[in-house]
């Protein structure tokens, strides 16, 4: 395992230039092998007026402290070059974020100094192509605070024989918490927090370039605006799948489900009841 250390985080844009190379120069066909390398920032202060910037957009209130989905989100900036610097296998442009988990062991100040560290998880096979993660670990000294995982799918041909997921029989008693309306410019505001400007979100115009009939929320801006609405404990995990794209504007439902410990969480479209977000918050 190759380590790279960083003074401060590199910033997103400055590996747009090779994700544009991509479409020129393709990647050579054969075996896919994730490298093995761990990008670490050593030092990590937060700037405030970003995360204030973050909070507004997402839903957070400005407490003090850095919600998880912030640190999983300014950590994609490491992945980014981590795809665009090393012998990355995949072109970036098409990739599909399609599960995300972050794991709080306990509250994280605004003024603390955080080492974050992100590597490559493991390729395994999908239905659909083949599908990766990234791991991301935040530290205050030695005490890990904050775990992440990020899941992209690869789309591709494929002859691999995914096992079928096992079905959960138990039905959940979901109730309507609130109604969103998710205004056009969402991914434009997001963008400028996150660093993702991904132009499936950015407007209609260049989303139907890749297919997209508008413009689609970020599934990171979903995850946050949820866990925004919750109540959350001071120590948890929540683990959302995204589903269908969220086209902007839009109007969505928020629901949720209680399990025990476990609180469920459902973004659908109001009109047609088909989901955007799906997962579950667990106490630990």
């Amino acid at each position: 395992m190759i380590t790279r250390h960083f003074k401060e985080l590199p910033k997103a844009y400055m590996a747009y230039p090779k994700v544009i190379q991509g479409l020129i120069f393709k990647k050579q066909k054969g075996e896919k092998v994730l490298p093995q390398v761990e990008y670490v920032v050593d030092a990590y202060r937060v700037d405030v007026d970003h995360l204030k910037a973050y909070n507004e957009i997402c839903g957070y209130k400005n407490n003090g402290y850095i919600p998880a989905t912030y640190l999983a989100v300014i950590s994609q900036s490491l992945q980014m070059h981590m795809m665009t610097s090393e012998a990355f296998p995949f072109a970036l442009l098409g990739l599909v974020h399609i599960r995300n988990q972050v794991k709080q062991l306990r509250k994280i100040g605004v003024n603390e100094t955080l080492t974050l560290s992100c590597k490559f998880g493991e390729l395994k096979p999908h239905d659909k192509g083949l599908q990766f993660d990234f791991l991301t670990t935040a530290k205050v000294g030695n005490e890990v605070v904050m775990e992440g995982l990020t899941t992209y799918l690869a789309r591709q041909k494929t002859d691999a024989q995914v096992a079928p997921k096992v079905k959960d029989d138990k039905v959940l008693d979901y109730a309507v918490q609130a109604t969103w309306d998710v205004a056009e410019n969402t991914g434009r505001r997001y963008a400028k927090s996150s660093g993702d400007y991904n132009l499936i979100h950015i407007h209609a115009f260049t989303a139907k370039a890749f297919g997209f009939k508008q413009a689609i929320a970020h599934g990171m801006w979903s995850k946050a605006r949820a866990l925004a609405s919750l109540n959350l404990p001071d120590a948890y995990e929540a683990d959302v799948y995204f589903k269908l794209p969220m086209y902007l504007p839009s109007e969505v439902e928020f629901l949720t489900a209680q399990d025990g410990k476990d609180q469920h969480v459902l973004i659908r479209n109001k009109k047609t009841k088909k989901p955007h977000v799906s997962g579950v918050i667990h106490t630990l």
